[in-house]
């Protein structure tokens, strides 16, 4: 289903909206993590349009996501550079998200460093093999999901895949990578000694580049993660666009359940 119904009913005023297409984008009892996520930035952008562009947030997934929410946003502070947002997702008077945005306008380098490529590159996603088809939650079936490593199955705490919204040329790249950086199950998935649910707690990450492209829609996801314990993942999720450039990097804690 077009994410574009997804977020028509977000509005510049804010308050009450009814996402009446989202149960298109439900991951169990809640909206997808990268679909609320793009409610709360679409909230924010569509209340504040001269903001410079997105370099990082921080996200927190307080509580599910349904159809009928509230919706809040402020700016917290705008200097000459930087500015920083405030959007929350209510639910039943309760906030079930609450995001932190940092917009800022470009500035002279004084430092140059490009990241870094991935190892192992997979080759080009037009020759992977397409996986989780007609599998997974509803969210899933909104994207084409293919083959980025040769691990299957219980190892190495990483995930990898390319990915892509089925429907192109909806949303802008920013939106697209918001959308998608959230994609994938926890790396800690490979490391499970028993099957059982796993759940996003929070999510943060940088803008690397602010008018990221790609080809053909496809971007390369990868969660890893960096220590289990406890019952929660601290996750490395990164995305690079289709020739290996890195795009977004962002940490967030899973919860892992069973």
């Amino acid at each position: 289903m077009s994410i574009a119904s997804l977020i028509d009913p977000v509005t510049a005023a804010g308050g009450p909206a009814n996402l009446s297409r989202a149960d298109a984008w439900m991951q169990g009892r809640t909206l997808y993590g990268g679909a609320s996520a793009l409610v709360a930035y679409t909230a924010a952008v569509r209340a504040f349009p001269d903001l410079p562009p997105l370099r990082a947030a921080q996200v927190a997934f307080v509580a599910p996501v349904g159809g009928e929410i509230e919706l809040k946003r402020e700016i917290v502070r705008q200097g000459r550079n930087v500015a920083q947002v405030r959007s929350e997702i209510w639910c039943e008077g309760a906030c079930a998200l609450t995001a932190f945005w940092l917009f800022g306008t470009a500035r002279e380098p004084n430092a140059v460093h490009p990241a870094a490529e991935p190892n192992d590159w997979p080759g080009a996603p037009e020759d992977a093999e397409p996986v989780m088809t007609d599998k997974g939650p509803a969210f899933i079936r909104n994207f084409d999901l293919r083959r980025a490593q040769d691990e299957r199955g219980p190892g190495a705490p990483v995930v990898r895949r390319w990915a892509r919204l089925t429907e192109q040329g909806v949303l802008n790249h920013i939106s697209e990578l918001i959308l998608m950086g959230d994609v994938l199950p926890p790396g800690a998935m490979r490391a499970m000694q028993r099957q059982g649910p796993v759940s996003s707690i929070n999510w943060s990450f940088n803008v690397l580049d602010a008018a990221p492209v790609t080809r053909d829609g496809w971007w390369l996801s990868e969660n890893a993660s960096q220590h289990a314990d406890h019952g929660y993942s601290s996750e490395r999720l990164r995305l690079w666009n289709a020739d290996g450039r890195q795009m977004l990097e962002g940490m967030q804690a899973a919860a892992i359940f069973g």
